[in-house]
Order: structure tokens, then sequence, then C-alpha cells
């Protein structure tokens, strides 16, 4: 795949991110604080298993909630990578794509933001970065195609590890390691500024996979002055539901 994008760009895209982050409001922002503490043993990485399946229930929306059951299930894993079908059913939506990961939490090709969306990775992007260790904080600038929008694009994702909590999920009750993670992307859209996402995961070592997620995202548009609208597009919570694994 070409790309345009060299290193100035990036940095410019990393300067404009910061600086729009600023402007949005609390109702984005407001869970940056209140990760637990950095302790606790890291989450080492899964031991995966085609036919390993994890079913989350997920909603999306503000005044009017939109809900899906969404299911992740390897059905590949061979010298290209790791493969993972996601399968998503709801009253307003039908979707299912095909994921690949270098290594667990490496991922090459899938979705990082939109469920409609497919990325392909100029290099792998830490969905996860294994060991998961409390206080660890990473961050990438990845050049990807978003087959969606048929478009070059740069994902920009900041992530921090916090501390181990205990989240209750219509699976179970899981020791969870949380992250945080700021992302941003649609970087080069002349009707908006990049998509601004804050989202939190609870990642169990025992489910060997998120047990949780939060995710709240929004925009501004490329209006001038005191006129610039923001246009939020998430307001998504993801639980797991059920799932199995052969080596757990």
């Amino acid at each position: 795949m070409d790309t345009k994008y060299d290193a100035t760009v990036i940095a410019g895209v990393s300067a404009r991110r910061r600086a729009l982050v600023f402007g949005i409001p609390a109702t984005l922002l407001g869970g940056c604080a209140g990760l637990p503490a950095a302790s606790g043993p890291p989450a080492t990485a899964p031991s995966l298993t085609v036919g390993d399946r994890w079913t989350y229930n997920c909603s999306d929306g503000y005044l009017t909630r939109v809900n899906w059951t969404e299911t992740h299930e390897i059905t590949a894993i061979d010298q290209t990578g790791i493969a993972i079908r996601v399968t998503g059913r709801g009253d307003t939506m039908n979707f299912e794509r095909i994921e690949l990961f270098a290594a667990p939490g490496q991922m090459l090709v899938g979705s990082v933001y939109d469920n409609a969306e497919t990325r392909r990775f100029d290099s792998p992007i830490s969905v996860y970065r294994f060991p998961l260790t409390p206080g660890a904080r990473w961050n990438e600038n990845v050049a990807n195609f978003d087959e969606l929008r048929q478009k070059d694009d740069v994902v920009n994702r900041y992530v921090q590890v916090g501390g181990h909590q205990t989240i209750a999920t219509p699976a179970g009750t899981f020791d969870a390691v949380t992250m945080r993670v700021f992302m941003s992307l649609d970087i080069d859209d002349p009707f908006r500024f990049p998509t601004q996402c804050n989202y939190e995961v609870w990642y169990s070592q025992q489910a060997g996979a998120s047990v949780r997620e939060t995710k709240w995202a929004a925009y501004l548009e490329r209006t001038s002055g005191l006129d610039t609208a923001q246009i939020r597009t998430q307001n998504t919570v993801i639980e797991l539901a059920s799932y199995s694994r052969r080596d757990a």
C-alpha cells in the first residue's frame, strides 16, 4: 500500500491531536481520571486456539440506545497470523469481518473504532502490548488504509495501563487490568477535524480478552471561530456475555 505520510506529517497530526483534545468538553474527557493505581502482576499473552470464542453484549447511543450482540471467534492460526471472525447481530445492524493479528494483541487488519470499518495497517498496531504491566504506556502512529472510506489514514493511539479491578459482567466476575486509550483518526477529512476517542478497557487474563469496554468519541467540524460544532459519535458499553477457551 502506498502512503503519502512521512515523519513531518505524522508529527503535525500529533500536534493537532493534542490541540483538539483540549477542545473536547468534559463529557468526552470525564473518564480521564479514575484509573486504579498501577499495582498488581502483569497480564501475560493468552494462549489461543482455533475455536476460541467470545460473545459480547453491546450498546451505543445517548437518548436512544442501539443494542447488538458481537461474537469474536478464532478461525485460523498459521504463518500469516491469527484470524478472528467478528460477527455482529442486532435490530439495526448486521455485519461480519475477518481480523488478522500478527501475534496476540498485534493487529494487522481489523477495526480500532467503527464496527463497519476494516483497516489494513502498514505495521501491527498494539491493541494490547503483552505483558500488560501496570504503569506501562505506549504511543503509536500507524499508517493504514481504511477500506470503509477508501482512503489512507494514520491512527495515533496512546495507551496507559492501570492497576487491577474486579469487574462484574454477564459472563461472570473477573480480575482485570485496566487500560486508558486515547486515539485520533480520520486525519485528512476536508469537512471535519480528526475524530478523538477516549476508551477504557478491562482486560482479563482468565478470559484471554477484554471483559468490559467503554467508548466515547467526537469530532469538531471545520467551521470558523466560536461556531465550531462538536459532533459526538460514540457512547458505547461492551460487556462479555460468554466465552469458550480450549486452553483456559
